[in-house]
């Protein structure tokens, strides 16, 4: 195709332009420009850009040489007269004919990547990403696997402490999607409360989640590596703290993850059903307010006055166990109070109510167990 020779062309352009580049204090514009990306698609969108790019250089170096001839040669001082004209067919042809060739040739390439964009079809694996606030969701459909996708607890630390010695800062999280190389994978995206946008620029993918709605787009990853993203979408007050984490496995050592998971899973969903100590449930109900409640509660539960309210003297904290379960897993409808009975397993609501019952001098001794949980759920 035309677009495949001209994007040839334009790639060994840039590979004389990048040697000349390496060797001046230029070498750091590369970093300006659009990501390359790992999959087809991604490749196809950097090199419409960048037809684009020289398309718009052309036309720049026409206009503003014309303009800087003009100014040189036919100015005032040198006795230059300004032409009158009225009605020249010539220009008006000109400037109506010369637009329309360049948009044409700009919207060819254009619409054969934005149909590739599109093109979901025959897919190898479908993963639905469903955007919380502020959290990614990623269930792996026909799998049986699903979990949340939180910002890694070393970039939280790192908000009040120091921030340049995490490798990563707020580019990082504790379960990243793990997916296979060589693979189309489909993504169907929504969002479950407010509108999120998942992007990562090396695969190519940007896309609106919108509550009610479904979005889909594809990726087929050519290299086993670590590709990172955000939120693209401005969704609350944690908006820059919910990146994305894709690593791109090859298809032995991602089916050995998916058996490694679901393990994990069924240890987990057993671990209901077995009595916790309390110092168990501390430990991993800290964890887990780290993770889901922090962000608004404050991690010292004082919350924020007037924004969102304090686990210390709650009426949820100190009043009946069963109001304090109730909340956690069902929400608070018209609040930010969202409802993590989904997000989170019975043993983990256990761990977390415990905590927040027994943390910061509340000290009620109140210690619930998986089971009481489960039973409800």
């Amino acid at each position: 195709m035309a677009i495949n020779r001209l994007a040839s062309a334009l790639r060994t352009l840039g590979v004389l332009t990048g040697s000349l580049a390496a060797n001046s204090a230029f070498a750091g514009w590369g970093e300006l420009n659009m990501t390359r990306g790992v999959t087809p698609i991604s490749q196809q969108q950097y090199d419409l850009h960048m037809i684009v790019f020289w398309i718009c250089v052309a036309i720049g170096i026409v206009v503003f040489g014309a303009i800087i001839y003009s100014v040189i040669n036919h100015r005032r001082s040198q006795g230059a007269e300004a032409a009158q004209f009225h009605e020249n067919t010539t220009v008006e042809v000109l400037w109506t004919v010369v637009p329309i060739v360049i948009l044409v040739a700009v919207a060819i390439p254009a619409t054969s990547t934005l149909l590739s964009l599109e093109d979901t079809s025959d897919a190898d694996m479908t993963v639905q990403i469903t955007g919380y606030q502020w959290k990614w969701k990623y269930d792996y459909l026909g799998e049986d696997l699903s979990f949340f996708s939180n910002l890694s607890q070393e970039s939280r630390d790192g908000i009040k402490a120091d921030p340049y010695a995490v490798e990563n800062y707020l580019l990082d999280v504790d379960k990243p999607l793990v997916l296979p190389v060589k693979k189309k994978v489909r993504f169907v995206m929504t969002s479950a409360d407010v509108i999120h946008a998942w992007w990562v620029p090396e695969l190519g993918v940007k896309q609106d989640t919108i509550p009610g709605f479904i979005n889909d787009s594809w990726a087929y990853i050519e290299e086993p590596g670590v590709y990172r993203g955000q939120c693209a979408e401005l969704c609350g007050k944690d908006h820059g703290f919910m990146p994305i984490v894709v690593i791109a496995k090859t298809e032995p050592e991602y089916n050995q993850w998916v058996a490694d998971q679901k393990a994990a899973a069924a240890a987990a969903a057993a671990s209901a059903d077995r009595e916790w100590s309390k110092q168990e449930l501390m430990a991993k109900g800290e964890e887990v307010y780290n993770s889901a409640c922090a962000s608004c509660h404050q991690a010292n539960g004082q919350g924020i006055p007037g924004v969102f309210p304090g686990m210390v003297g709650s009426s949820y904290t100190t009043g009946p166990v069963e109001d304090h379960i109730d909340i956690v897993v069902n929400g608070k409808p018209g609040t930010a109070m969202q409802a993590f009975g989904e997000q989170l397993t019975a043993a983990e609501v256990a761990a977390v109510v415990t905590y927040e019952r027994n943390a910061w001098g509340i000290d009620t001794g109140d210690v619930i167990q998986p089971t009481a949980i489960a039973a409800n759920k």
